[in-house]
């Protein structure tokens, strides 16, 4: 891994979909994967079931020198506590890009501009584990604060694995033509959704796309296709294309990933814009 980034002249990777979250919490995810969950429908071994010391240590190994912790709500009255322990994570890692999360439910746009005040640089959202709809009414000042502010999130909104009524372009394109100035970093890239979030990032300048998962060996996600690939570099070179991967969760070796964006063979240009320089732009 310290290879392949220095061959770029790069300082190191910057990573925009990591899960860092209370033990208890990621425990539970990790026994949902175990179980092949509805919501995953295949198995899904875990690469990174690490203790959190040594999950921080391997990516500060891999030479990885700046990612988030995401967490998200999968019901009412989770976020808020989440919120706070993120805030803590960050303050004691100094590589992590402070992060926080949101539910439609009473009193969302308060807890949102709280975490904003208190340092929060990035927010997630998971409309597939979450299960709701991201044009709810509880939700419209959320994305118009976070577009004043300029602050990104982060949108499971793709349909993989499993697709469900809140899913694809569709209702989260609605939120972006009311709120066209929000800053989104769509995740997994849309899959397998790719051409209808391409369309989005063409229309509004504020969306990007994450790579988590894409292009690796991994097909439960479904294939990009080759057709795309010019638009894709085009967006990357415009530095709208992040790196992500979906760490600890990942049923595969990290470098696999790396691997995976280096064989598209769309340049070294492409690579260190995606892989550290267009992320640490967006968070300067």
């Amino acid at each position: 891994m310290p290879a392949f980034w220095r061959s770029l002249g790069l300082p190191g990777l910057f990573d925009v979909h990591v899960h860092f979250m209370p033990q208890r919490l990621l425990s539970a995810v990790w026994a949902y994967f175990d179980d092949a969950g509805p919501l995953i429908g295949t198995e899904w071994p875990i690469r990174y079931r690490l203790p959190e010391d040594e999950r921080l240590a391997t990516l500060r190994g891999l030479g990885v020198r700046a990612f988030t912790s995401l967490l998200y709500a999968h019901r009412p009255g989770m976020a808020e506590s989440l919120n706070a322990w993120a805030a803590d994570f960050a303050a004691r890692v100094p590589e992590c890009v402070p992060s926080a999360t949101f539910h439609p439910e009473p009193g969302v746009a308060g807890y949102v501009r709280r975490a904003l005040e208190g340092g929060a640089r990035v927010f997630k959202v998971h409309l597939q584990v979450g299960g709701f709809d991201p044009r709810a009414p509880e939700l419209d000042e959320v994305w118009g604060t976070l577009a004043e502010a300029g602050t990104p999130a982060v949108v499971h909104a793709g349909s993989g694995p499993v697709a469900n009524g809140f899913t694809g372009p569709g209702p989260f394109g609605d939120v972006l033509a009311r709120h066209p100035d929000l800053t989104a970093v769509i995740a997994h890239m849309g899959a397998p959704e790719y051409e209808g979030f391409l369309d989005l990032a063409d229309r509004y300048p504020r969306v990007h796309l994450d790579t988590t998962m894409t292009f690796t060996g991994f097909a439960e996600m479904g294939a990009f296709p080759d057709a795309l690939l010019p638009r894709l570099r085009d967006l990357g070179l415009a530095g709208r294309v992040l790196l992500g991967t979906d760490f600890p969760n990942i049923p595969y070796a990290y470098a696999h990933q790396l691997e995976s964006l280096a064989a598209l063979g769309l340049g070294d240009d492409w690579l260190r814009a995606v892989c550290h320089d267009s992320a640490a732009e967006l968070f300067a």
